[in-house]
């Protein structure tokens, strides 16, 4: 996921399939075991899914799409907050926020990280059952939130399997966008999260063996929310939801026809010029393929750090602001800045802005984007030959692509460049769609890991275009 030198490292890059190996996670053919051999879109469209049992829930008798296997549902709205169990939560605000209204209770939370137990005020929301569009064999949680200083939030999920029985409450991950060394919890990740059928890989919940024909038909999120007692302080959240799917196995993809040929003004940021700099933060720049590339989107929108948010990086970095969205995406228990939603919860504490973990199911989705004037953020790994002028092989890598080419090749900012100058590339369009959408590869050992299958970050303001919003629906994201 980000560049560092870990499991199958070639040249630069670490996806969680890969990571696994340096960071006391299962190896790349356990993670992917969720897609397991023989699975086609084609089976996941005419999986039947038994009626879930009594309870709330959402599109009860709505059939699974056969067109795209790819399950988008957030809950953002005033309706949609009403629509959950309230524990002490309270919607306010014209652009609906989900915060503390009165506390459910208290707790108490020993952060591994520091070895400090503290005592926090809660409340809690629980969602409505939603049962996804496809059977899915993966869901991952992403959140937009505002935490202030002695705040933080827990996301979790149930999910429901096709033989009607549910998963445990998986934590999905603990945010809280600081890092005061007094006030603060270290925003986590959570490991060793199973129940033999289905397990929770830093962010992402999967099957253990899809090949059963067991699927995730639905889920539940819950969402608690902490501050430090007696203050009047509240995190407040205003995007919550998952993205579940059901990407087959496959060494290669159909090719696409080009259809749009644009390119976005997008920033320039190269991590590599960020080499040895704060290594608490994943051992330095050479790893920061996913906050620089996040930095990039977040500032093609106009936002960024503040002067005073910068003042405690060196004076003497450039681009500072990449060192900073390295600090605040950083995961504590992963141990790096590679966690999906932590990067999207990154983009949304900046005004105005939202961002969503996805997946995608081909360049032409992405060219509905990019037509739109929204650039992506993507998750591809391969061999050094398997993508031409790259220069370097990864397990995982982050970069954002901004546009195409009248040929319909791939114009990405690609931070794993010597230079902000040299981070614009252009790639050949079959080459890097089939890295980017394929889920199985060979390393470069020869051994069968795995590919990422269209995984993406988009970020966007609250206010878009009616076009921007169209182009945001054609791929699932409301």
């Amino acid at each position: 996921m980000d560049r560092a030198a870990r499991a199958d490292r070639t040249g630069t890059g670490t996806d969680r399939a890969e990571r696994a190996a340096g960071a006391g996670r299962a190896d790349a053919v356990s993670r992917r075991s969720v897609l397991a051999t023989a699975v086609t879109v084609a089976a996941v469209a005419v999986t039947a899914a038994p009626a879930l049992a009594a309870g709330a829930v959402e599109g009860r008798g709505r059939a699974p799409r056969a067109d795209r296997p790819v399950d988008n549902r957030f809950w953002t709205s005033h309706e949609d907050w009403r629509s959950g169990t309230a524990e002490g939560t309270a919607v306010a605000g014209s652009r609906a926020g989900l915060r503390i209204g009165k506390t459910a209770g208290r707790t108490d939370y020993a952060d591994p990280h520091t070895g400090r137990t503290a005592t926090w005020e809660y409340a809690r929301w629980t969602g409505p059952t939603h049962r996804s569009s496809v059977p899915a064999t993966e869901v991952i949680a992403s959140w937009n939130a505002h935490t202030p200083t002695g705040t933080w939030l827990q996301v979790e999920l149930r999910g429901t399997y096709s033989d009607r029985t549910k998963t445990p409450w998986y934590v999905m991950g603990r945010w809280t966008s600081g890092d005061d060394a007094e006030k603060d919890i270290r925003r986590t990740s959570v490991d060793d999260q199973t129940d033999d059928r289905s397990t929770v890989w830093t962010d992402t919940l999967s099957l253990d063996d899809a090949s059963t024909g067991l699927r995730i038909d639905a889920y539940q999120l819950r969402l608690t929310l902490y501050r430090t007692p007696g203050t009047s302080q509240t995190p407040t959240v205003w995007r919550l939801g998952a993205m579940a799917s059901a990407i087959p196995d496959r060494f290669t993809v159909p090719a696409s026809t080009p259809g749009l040929a644009k390119e976005l003004t997008v920033p320039r940021y190269s991590q590599e010029i960020h080499a040895g700099q704060y290594p608490e933060y994943d051992n330095g720049g050479e790893a920061w393929c996913s906050p620089t590339s996040s930095q990039m989107i977040i500032e093609y929108w106009g936002r960024g750090p503040t002067a005073e948010q910068l003042a405690w990086v060196d004076p003497a970095y450039a681009d500072p602001q990449v060192c900073h969205a390295a600090r605040y995406t950083f995961d504590y228990q992963y141990n790096g800045c590679g966690n999906w939603p932590f990067n999207a919860a990154y983009a949304s504490t900046y005004k105005d802005l939202q961002g969503v973990v996805t997946r995608l199911t081909s360049l032409t989705e992405l060219e509905t984007l990019i037509a739109a004037g929204i650039p992506a953020i993507t998750s591809q790994s391969f061999l050094k030959e398997e993508l031409t002028g790259a220069g370097y092989g990864t397990a995982g890598h982050l970069m954002t692509v901004i546009g195409f080419t009248a040929d319909g090749d791939v114009i990405a900012n690609d931070p794993a460049s010597p230079s902000n100058p040299a981070v614009r590339r252009v790639y050949r369009r079959r080459e890097w769609e089939n890295i980017w959408l394929r889920t199985q590869r060979h390393n470069a050992s020869g051994k069968v890991v795995s590919g990422t299958g269209g995984v993406c970050y988009l970020y966007f303001p609250t206010k878009l275009s009616a076009r921007q919003r169209g182009a945001l629906a054609a791929v699932g994201v409301r």
